[in-house]
């Protein structure tokens, strides 16, 4: 091992200058390729944490406008959409929904306090819309069936709103009033951008004045786990509410419709590209270092075509004199790869800390673009795996070729 040590460094020595240029080329490639992992990484994290505080299967529908005649109806029409929709699309595509529920909105009314009121008015939901939103229960509780069942007057407000209402009290159990009547506050919950203020399904239902319109309707999916079917079972949708409201199923202005599983599913296989493009793109960088140790080795095997033919000469057996260059070339990219690795590293960590420290990427914070875009200890063994293949392949073709070399020529070789 000693005796290895001391002919790699003699190599370094004897190559100052190409060794130096070659090993800046395989750090400066590890280093953007750690780089390019932490943040691929990071924006995955980010992703999926956006992701998980909503319920991805899901498809949520709004009424549009229909922009073609049709069945002698005329275009332009309001599409608007109703209660009786939400059994239709549950019977008629029972093989792909779980769940099917609605909203209704009503930005008119006042929500007051004896302190002060928020504009703005109420959403009518149900408790499914807790996951549909991404909201994150502080105080209280969030609208449940029960709610729904016995028509309550409970609300669940933004923990801004209860600053605006309360000031510094406590908001679960104080009374607002919503159009004149008196709701129960029951919860406050954690807010990025939103500041909805939530009232049980049905008791926005009884304030309508019978109407049985509703603003929006969310399909749960299930048993749906594919781009295709998820596409699919939009379209199922669009048809099934074509045929209640007549308008046509290539009519796209009729309906607004989000399908949060079908983004989800581009935007992971998405992701999965972008970490195999920066993959590609460090190895490719580093692949101009690795060339370099090759060459360096190229000229270690012909400066040292003498000693090769002497060890050749006493017996030393081909497999030694191929490990020895091997290792030698293996050695090399390692220690600059390291370089690259360390300094790698240390910016991630220092983008980590920015991010960090600057609350996220997202609006106020919480909703990051980049969340913890640092490499584990997973990356880190890739990287290595990679440094070691790369060094073996750098070494191999002059290692093949000093095993060419034959004993006698070697010996009158100067």
């Amino acid at each position: 091992m000693f005796d290895l040590i001391s002919e790699i460094m003699a190599t370094l020595r004897h190559n100052k200058l190409r060794t130096a240029l070659t090993g800046f080329a395989v750090s400066w490639g590890i280093f953007l390729l750690i780089v390019l992992l932490s943040v691929s990484r990071g924006l995955v994290n980010g992703m999926e944490s956006m992701f998980s505080q909503r319920d991805t299967e899901t498809v949520s529908i709004r009424g549009g406008y229909a922009q073609k005649a049709y069945k002698g109806l005329k275009e332009n029409r309001r599409i608007r959409l109703k209660d009786s929709d939400l059994g239709v699309l549950a019977s008629q595509n029972a093989n792909v929904v779980g769940e099917v529920t609605a909203r209704i909105s009503n930005d008119t009314s006042k929500v007051t306090s004896s302190k002060d009121y928020l504009t703005g008015g109420y959403q009518g939901v149900y408790p499914a819309h807790q996951h549909n939103d991404g909201l994150k229960m502080v105080k209280g509780r969030f609208i449940n069936q029960n709610d729904i069942n016995h028509t309550r007057r409970v609300v669940v407000i933004a923990d801004e709103s209860a600053e605006t209402l309360f000031g510094k009290e406590d908001p679960i159990g104080q009374l607002v009033k919503i159009s004149d009547l008196s709701f129960t506050v029951i919860g406050t919950y954690e807010t990025e951008w939103r500041r909805d203020t939530y009232i049980p399904f049905s008791t926005a239902r009884a304030m309508s004045g019978g109407s049985d319109q509703v603003n929006n309707i969310t399909v749960k999916l299930k048993d749906v786990s594919t781009l295709d079917e998820s596409d699919r079972a939009e379209q199922d949708f669009r048809s099934t509410l074509g045929r209640q409201h007549t308008f046509a199923d290539d009519d796209s202005g009729s309906l607004w419709i989000w399908n949060r599983f079908s983004d989800y599913l581009r935007s992971s296989t998405a992701m999965g590209a972008i970490g195999m493009a920066v993959w590609v793109i460090g190895l490719l960088t580093m692949l101009s270092g690795i060339v370099g140790v090759s060459n360096i080795m190229f000229v270690s095997v012909r400066e040292r075509t003498h000693e090769i033919g002497v060890r050749r000469a006493i017996g030393a057996k081909p497999a030694s004199i191929l490990r020895q260059i091997i290792l030698e070339s293996v050695a090399i990219t390692t220690l600059f790869g390291y370089i690259g690795i360390v300094l790698g590293v240390l910016v991630s960590q220092g983008i980590a800390a920015l991010v960090s420290g600057s609350g996220g990427m997202g609006p106020g914070g919480k909703d990051e673009i980049l969340k913890d875009p640092t490499v584990d200890i997973s990356i880190a063994i890739q990287v290595t795996v990679v440094l070691i293949i790369a060094g073996a392949l750098a070494g191999l073709f002059p290692a093949l070729k000093s095993l060419k070399i034959k004993p006698v020529e070697a010996l009158r070789d100067e």
